[in-house]
């Protein structure tokens, strides 16, 4: 079977000069219309998004159940992929570039400011398994999870508490509080997440003068 590029979905603010730009990656499920919402809802903020679908090597997203296609994954390809993402974006154009994870999503975007090159702001929702990787970011990091979260203990949530001043819990709310549309998601939580981010990546992605543009 012949190899294929990286696959991903694209969304920019209509007629804007070089900019910020954001690498989205997505949960277990991958590739889901929640997602595009994001992307779609962080270009109408001024960046340029992308987001990768890193099942694409077994088929991509819904090419099998989720256990299957995260098994699929290895941690140095997709790490190389996440960093191939950075580097479309700055082909497009971009002036900085950042990462935002959800879930499976969420580690990937700490590992990627942990180690991945290119990597100038990284905010994390929800991110599985982070206490067992605790390092020191190479860039601004903030993470933000559930107290109630299901698949998160909490013990390991307050290990990065305590590991990361910018890291936020929501007392009420469990895993997949940014999932629009879904029974886990939490309308308070979202709402001061979806702020939280974006001021977080105004604050290091865009210079003065962008920000004067907001």
């Amino acid at each position: 079977m012949t190899d294929i590029a990286l696959p991903y979905f694209v969304a920019r603010p209509t007629g804007q000069r070089p900019g910020p730009g954001v690498v989205i990656i997505h949960e277990g499920n991958g590739i889901s219309p929640q997602l595009l919402r994001v992307c779609q809802r962080l270009a109408a903020a001024g960046y340029v998004t992308l987001a990768p679908d890193l099942f694409f090597r077994a088929g991509g997203t819904e090419a099998d159940n989720v256990g299957t296609l995260m098994a699929s994954l290895t941690r140095e390809q997709t790490g190389a992929d996440v960093e191939r993402s950075f580097d479309v974006l700055r082909g497009m154009g971009a002036t900085a570039v950042g990462v935002v994870g959800f879930c499976m999503g969420g580690l990937q975007a700490y590992r990627a400011a942990v180690s991945a090159r290119g990597c100038d702001a990284a905010v994390g929702f929800y991110g599985a398994r982070i206490a067992g990787e605790l390092g020191e970011p190479a860039c601004p990091t903030l993470l933000l999870f559930g107290a109630r979260d299901e698949y998160i203990p909490l013990v390991d949530i307050e290990a990065v508490a305590a590991h990361h001043a910018e890291t936020v819990v929501y007392p009420d709310a469990g895993h997949g509080f940014m999932r629009d549309r879904s029974d886990s998601f939490d309308e308070e939580a979202a709402t001061d997440g979806w702020r939280r981010m974006l001021a977080f990546l105004a604050d290091h992605l865009r210079t003065d003068a962008q920000q004067g543009g907001r």
